[in-house]
């Protein structure tokens, strides 16, 4: 029988994957933008450290309220508002920041500009996932769901490292605040354009459609929180690398290449994610997060140790191979076992989890750096790691064993429907 179902790209249109990957953008800038604009404009290292924090706990806060939004009311109308909310947020950021306005003023902006964020990248995954079940045919629907995971996270890859790229570029060219007003200018346009896109009315979760939704309390089950609390140890591992990485440039006189530097990270992180596509079915998810956890942990092992600038490009490069597909395997795990109706929720709390843990490294890391020197800092990522590789112990544990030699998906979506 000849398959006449679309490939996803006919999908969602051609214009969906550029507009998704800009539009999640100004999220990646802006923990890096406020605490730059902080520094700048209140003079205190510490208090920038503490308002970037304050963006993390905004969007913990309520980062998944609006993957329940969406998954109740549907993305577009939820994306709209949060938008324009974000747009507000991060225009008065850049001038409460500037303004006479006590510091408790400044902490409560930064609040707003994390819990008004869109969750671009989390509703990104939660549409795709739904359009492959809803349009591809079932003999390919494996095969896209990996690749389209791979993607996913070597785009987020890509945006977490362009973001503070961006911030640095746009604070150095321009003016402290012009990394905070880019962002703004990016959401109202990009998240807008994401939010009417044709594909927010092909989910399920579109207001009006009966959709079973499974009760909040399925939220809570350990399969899938030990999925949130590694992808946190990402989020951590991400805030403290970066940290520690300017503290390491800084002690070589070249501080604001530190962006430049964590970049090479990204070329082996987002080359293995998009590889993971390729990988057999037999290796299972549950062992692709033990073994590139793995190499996180050896490559982070070894930051203390190094000397010179090209070591640690080098072994970011290196340690990069290790994060990509780890990303990878956390989103689709935490796909697959997404309760009923609340696929955006999930994904939301993952993407939180994400921005949380870079928030709260970047402080802890800033913190050491200043008190014990760059090679207590350099000991954070390696922390990070370790929590990271506990986590897929602990889902190893979890996920049942496939009875008769089973393939891959069937041990790791097994939980999905236990």
């Amino acid at each position: 029988m000849t398959d006449h179902s679309p490939s996803l790209l006919r999908a969602t249109g051609p214009t969906y994957f550029p507009i998704a990957l800009v539009a999640r953008l100004p999220y990646a800038m802006m923990v890096v933008g406020v605490l730059t604009l902080v520094v700048a404009g209140r003079d205190s290292l510490a208090f920038g450290g503490l308002s970037s924090a304050m963006v993390g706990v905004g969007a913990a806060c309520f980062g998944p309220l609006l993957g329940a939004a969406a998954d109740r009311f549907g993305q577009r109308p939820v994306l709209l508002v949060a938008g324009v909310a974000s747009t507000a947020a991060l225009g008065l950021m850049a001038w409460v920041v500037y303004s006479p306005l006590p510091g408790a003023a400044v902490l409560a902006v930064a609040f707003v500009v994390g819990a008004s964020a869109p969750q671009i990248a989390p509703m990104s995954r939660s549409r795709l996932v739904e359009i492959i079940a809803a349009r591809i045919a079932p003999a390919r629907r494996e095969r896209t769901f990996d690749a389209t995971m791979a993607y996913e996270s070597a785009a987020d890859e890509m945006v977490f490292i362009v973001g503070p790229f961006l911030v640095g570029l746009l604070g150095t060219a321009v003016d402290p605040w012009a990394p905070v007003a880019a962002a703004a200018v990016v959401t109202l346009v990009f998240v807008s354009a994401f939010a009417v896109h044709p594909t927010s009315v092909d989910v399920r979760s579109t207001r009006g459609t009966a959709v079973e939704t499974a009760p909040a309390s399925d939220l809570a089950r350990p399969a899938l929180v030990v999925v949130v609390a590694g992808i946190l140890g990402v989020g951590l591992f991400f805030g403290s690398m970066l940290t520690s990485l300017t503290a390491f440039m800084g002690e070589h006189g070249n501080p604001e290449a530190a962006g430049l530097v964590y970049g090479v990270m990204g070329i082996g992180s987002a080359a293995f994610a998009l590889g993971v596509a390729l990988l057999p079915s037999r290796f299972t998810l549950r062992a692709r997060w033990l073994v590139f956890a793995g190499v996180l942990v050896a490559g982070t092992a070894v930051l203390p140790f190094v000397g010179s600038v090209a070591q640690m490009a080098l072994l970011l490069l290196v340690v990069g191979t290790g994060v990509g597909p780890t990303m990878v395997t956390q989103y689709s795990l935490g796909a697959l076992r997404s309760p009923a109706g609340r696929s955006a929720t999930v994904m939301t709390m993952l993407g939180s989890a994400v921005i949380v843990g870079q928030a709260t490294a970047s402080v802890v890391t800033g913190t050491l750096a200043d008190r014990f020197g760059t090679d207590a800092a350099l000991v954070v990522p390696l922390v990070a790691a370790v929590l990271v590789l506990a986590a897929g112990v602990a889902n190893w544990l979890l996920t049942p064993t496939p009875a008769g030699g089973s393939t891959a998906v069937a041990d790791d979506r097994g939980v999905l429907v236990g």
